[in-house]
């Protein structure tokens, strides 16, 4: 008789995304660990169509999808929000399980994602036994960034558990040289400042996950609590030369001290019933952030001002969420799979934040208090319906109502009483479809027809001022250093888009694509600065608020190849290849061009990537280049900004002694170049410009990867 063996396992990333009826890019354990990255920040910037203009070339900064920055990109950790006040910056790829980049919404996963989705699926608890240790060394401009990781998990009779902890030490010297001008205005003159900063970040993460099963059929209850916890301190000067005009001092000193904390516990029940399965989640949540500092100014050494401040920022909350799901038809060979999904989403937070502002020892700010609290709910109701009527047919079918409300401090400012209330509710449809001309071949077509949208920043709607630092109150501020402060009257922004692409997964893996897309925004959020009267200062100031100008469209072309190079063309060597372009166009149409782009929005984005294993030895190799043009955005008729274009160079190089034992070697930002922003403001009277260079530096990281 015939030895038949049936083996089952969880999809590969590829098969995942291809079967997904929704675009999806799945990026895997294996992709994300390579290039031994210290942040997930720093991986998030070599996948496709992902920039990270925040932070210094080289290093991560928030992850943008499609160019669109400021709230467009939607990023989720295992399916929910982050939480308010924390970054990507503070975890590391050993957390990580994969990452997942949705391109359009679904009603499941939120339709607050003009740009897209970014989900981090932490890592999850498995049956064989784990124990992974990793101790890494970074070097950056001679400052030693040391940090360790490990992980643990086993399971014992029906539960597994899953056990990391990481601790890290990282210390960065940043310099860079301002440059500003203006001319008109009170503030006339010229100068330069020549800025250095050292810091110092200790971090601690712990976390866990626990499951029970409950019985067969994937019947579970899970226990996940988190804590992270970081400490900085900072010291930083500037010293300025003046070539005309007044100068307030010639020497600014700053020194900060500040810690953020970030507890989690979320529980997650999933049991069959009937049909289908119920499952329910409970998260809640506890952050702090602290911080005080002070700030000297200076002339030929004596002391012109000093002024010392401090925040206190707290917020908790809970979400509950609950979703069912059923399978409504299809045989059992999987043809006319039929399933709907229908579920809900309810948060409450609660957020106070405690400040005090002293100026030469006199308080600042008395008129708006020192105490501000804002609550926020909300409410999302969704169903979804997954069909496949025909092999050649996948279809998906979503409505999704939201609801936020928040309520608020009142600004201080005149006319302002109570606690002044905002409600956005949104009702988005959205629809996606997957075309296989021919079923038995691995080319499908996709399209997308979905409605998104962007909620008002809790800091946008809350009128507080926070005046800009290097201009005392009872002078003048200049446009490119203006206050800032909120605008509770914030819409919603809405997005009507549409989605196409192409696919082909050849047989022996990888997949080659092309996609289109199609935004076209109401309401836009623009922050704007203006010359205003405002309580807090006896003279006119410039002011920064964010404010709806109209109406926007922005589109763009994707395409993406990765494979394996000796599948592509005979007798190629047997290398990992991937390469990802991205062009993007946008609108704002209440702006006169040119550069009348969406938030800062790049042209495009480019990465070529290869890795290489010898056979026969225990090396393995990787470099990716990526590649962002440098580009220019009118924000308003007045304003506008320049951004340099970065070229960033990474390679790694990967040891394995033995079975369990590996040495990785990676360096990152090898083609450092110097970045360059420029931001102007000129309106005819007063001309006003900053100019800031940044100078950067290769960061080498060495890491001992042990499985015990």
């Amino acid at each position: 008789m015939q030895r038949v063996e049936i083996t089952g396992g969880r999809q590969n990333d590829t098969e995942q995304r291809r079967r997904a009826t929704a675009a999806k890019i799945v990026i895997g354990r294996e992709e994300i660990e390579q290039f031994g990255d210290s942040t997930i920040g720093e991986t998030l910037r070599r996948l496709p169509g992902v920039t990270t203009p925040g932070g210094r070339p080289g290093r991560g900064g928030p992850p943008r999808l499609r160019g669109l920055g400021n709230g467009y990109t939607q990023l989720l950790i295992d399916g929910e929000p982050i939480p308010r006040g924390f970054s990507l910056e503070s975890l590391t790829p050993d957390q990580v399980e994969r990452i997942e980049i949705l391109r359009a919404p679904t009603a499941e996963t939120g339709a607050r994602a003009i740009a897209g989705t970014i989900n981090i699926v932490l890592r999850e608890g498995y049956k064989r036994r784990v124990n992974d240790l990793r101790l890494g060394l970074g070097v950056e401009h001679g400052l030693t960034t040391p940090g360790a990781f490990w992980t643990w998990n086993d399971a014992v009779g029906e539960a597994t558990v899953n056990l990391n902890a990481g601790t890290f030490l990282r210390r960065s010297d940043d310099r860079s040289r301002v440059e500003s001008s203006t001319t008109g205005g009170e503030e006339a003159g010229a100068w330069a400042e020549d800025r250095t900063s050292l810091s110092t970040r200790r971090g601690l993460n712990l976390g866990a996950r626990l499951q029970w099963r409950l019985g067969a059929g994937g019947d579970l209850l899970m226990l996940s609590p988190s804590l992270f916890r970081s400490e900085y301190r900072s010291q930083s000067e500037a010293l300025r030369t003046t070539a005309s005009g007044l100068a307030r001092y010639d020497l600014a000193a700053q020194a900060w001290d500040g810690s953020f904390t970030n507890l989690r516990l979320n529980g997650q029940w999933r049991q069959r019933l009937g049909p289908g399965r119920v499952e329910a989640s409970l998260t809640g949540g506890l952050w702090r952030s602290e911080n005080a500092g002070v700030r000297v100014e200076s002339v030929a050494g004596a002391q012109v001002r000093r002024q010392d401040e401090a925040n206190d920022t707290r917020e908790r909350s809970l979400r509950l969420s609950g979703k069912y799901t059923a399978l409504l038809g299809g045989d059992d060979a999987g043809r006319g799979e039929h399933s709907g999904v229908a579920g809900f989403e309810l948060e409450t937070s609660r957020r106070t934040e405690s400040r005090s502002l002293l100026q030469d020892g006199a308080p600042l700010l008395t008129d708006f208090g020192d105490n501000l609290a804002a609550d926020n709910q909300r409410l999302a109701l969704y169903a979804q319906d997954e069909w496949a009527p025909t092999p050649n047919w996948a279809l998906h079918f979503g409505l999704r109502w939201e609801g936020i409300r928040t309520v608020g401090d009142a600004s201080g400012e005149p006319g302002d009483v109570g606690r002044p209330e905002h409600l956005d509710r949104v009702l988005t449809p959205l629809a996606h479809a997957v075309w296989k001309p021919d079923p038995a071949s691995r080319s499908q077509v996709r399209l997308s027809l979905t409605r998104s949208w962007k909620a008002p920043g809790l800091g946008n709607l809350i009128a507080r001022p926070r005046p800009d630092d290097r201009y005392p109150l009872d002078g003048a501020n200049t446009p490119t250093a203006p206050d800032r402060a909120g605008n509770p009257d914030l819409k919603p922004e809405l997005a009507t888009g549409i989605d196409l692409a192409w696919e082909h997964y050849p047989p022996g893996g990888g997949v080659f694509s092309a996609s289109l897309f199609h935004r076209r925004i109401r309401d836009l959020q623009r922050t704007v600065t203006a010359l205003e009267d405002v309580s807090w200062s006896p003279v006119q100031r410039w002011v920064s608020r964010t404010r709806n100008i109209g109406e926007a469209t922005a589109q763009g072309v994707e395409l993406e190849a990765k494979g394996r190079a000796d599948q592509w063309w005979a007798g190629a060597p047997r290398t990992e290849v991937r390469a990802s372009l991205s062009v993007f166009r946008s609108r704002v149409d209440s702006l006169p061009g040119p550069d009348n782009r969406l938030d800062e929005q790049a042209d495009g984005t480019l990465n070529l990537g290869a890795d290489h294993a010898w056979r026969g030895t225990p090396l393995k190799a990787g470099v990716n280049v990526n590649w962002v043009p440098g580009y220019r955005t009118r924000i308003s008729e007045t304003q506008w900004v320049q951004v340099d274009g970065r070229r960033v160079l990474d390679l790694y190089l990967l040891w394995t002694v033995e079975p369990g034992v590996a040495w990785r070697l990676s360096a990152g930002n090898v083609l450092t170049r110097d970045s360059e922003g420029l931001s102007a403001y000129d309106d005819g009277s007063v001309r006003s410009s900053v100019r800031t260079l940044t100078p950067s530096d290769i960061g080498w990281r060495l890491q001992l990867e042990l499985k015990l």
